[in-house]
């Protein structure tokens, strides 16, 4: 009987005399790919640009190379808005993405580097020992979102001296942009002139590993995690840095992790923060760093 049944059911199937096979794997999920909008192919410089003549006693390099994630608008509207805050100071400014201005003569003729957003691996060795050198001898440096944004850091001098912390991740879709509260926790601070003790903005929110220390760090606002939904393995706790400075050597670094959206280059507060921060790094010629 039970063999009857079994002829009669793979005749039913089609598939008396053929060997069982298992069914194929389902396909597997199509694997990421990254937008080339937002992840550029990267590119080592070496050439570098042709500098113009600079007449003013203060001269601020702006610079947003990207060999890692690049948000093109809000680099653009940064980029002018750094320039107008540079001329409004009197200051001469020079806009670049070539990282083989990275090199002694050419920085000798700047006392101010910002860096804007920059992610990556961009500088080649040669580049970075000029950095270092031209930050020992007592330039100012802010650095502004993306350029503390990298999970890693090929280059760990960066982030263990210069940043301090490791950024560890941002708020994320579908709450990226969310309202938090900043407090001011140096009002001191000369960076933090004329900006209100709880200042109430919307942001994509950086977390780091730890609050840095060491190189006379000074924390000048703290993120009231409290005013916002971060990610659970992104909580710092009460004790959530977002400004701060720190001195390598003479060189005064300025860090702020606010600036995602293009938008905010036209927010008062922000670039009234970002003016003070430039004049703060300027001084590092002839005060060193305090």
């Amino acid at each position: 009987m039970r063999a009857r049944l079994t002829l009669a059911l793979c005749a039913a199937l089609g598939a008396c005399g053929q060997p069982w096979t298992p069914h194929p794997p389902a396909p597997s999920a199509t694997p990421y790919v990254k937008n080339p909008v937002y992840w550029p192919t990267p590119v080592m410089d070496s050439a570098p640009p042709a500098l113009p003549v600079f007449a003013r006693a203060h001269r601020v390099l702006i610079f947003s190379k990207t060999n890692g994630f690049r948000d093109s608008p809000q680099i653009a509207a940064a980029n002018a808005a750094l320039a107008r805050i540079a001329a409004e100071k009197g200051w001469d400014s020079y806009v670049s993405e070539n990282a083989a201005v990275f090199n002694p003569a050419q920085l000798r003729q700047f006392d101010v580097i910002l860096l804007n957003s920059i992610s990556g691996n961009v500088f080649t060795e040669a580049q970075r020992k000029a950095f270092r050198a031209w930050l020992a001898k007592g330039g100012g440096l802010v650095m502004l979102h993306g350029s503390g944004g990298d999970h890693d850091y090929d280059w760990r001098w960066y982030v263990r001296t210069l940043l301090g912390a490791q950024f560890i991740g941002h708020t994320s879709k579908p709450n990226q942009f969310q309202l938090g509260t900043v407090r001011i926790a140096d009002a001191n601070h000369p960076a933090m002139q004329g900006l209100p003790m709880e200042w109430r903005r919307e942001e994509e929110w950086y977390a780091f590993d730890r609050v840095p220390s060491g190189h006379r760090t000074r924390i000048l606002a703290w993120l009231d995690e409290g005013s916002y939904q971060p990610a659970p393995e992104q909580r710092m706790g009460a004790r959530h840095p977002i400004v701060w400075t720190r001195c390598v050597g003479r060189s005064r670094v300025f860090f702020s992790a606010l600036g995602h959206k293009a938008e905010t280059y036209a927010e008062p507060l922000h670039l009234h923060m970002i003016g003070n921060a430039l004049d703060w790094a300027a001084d590092a010629r002839t005060h060193g760093c305090d």
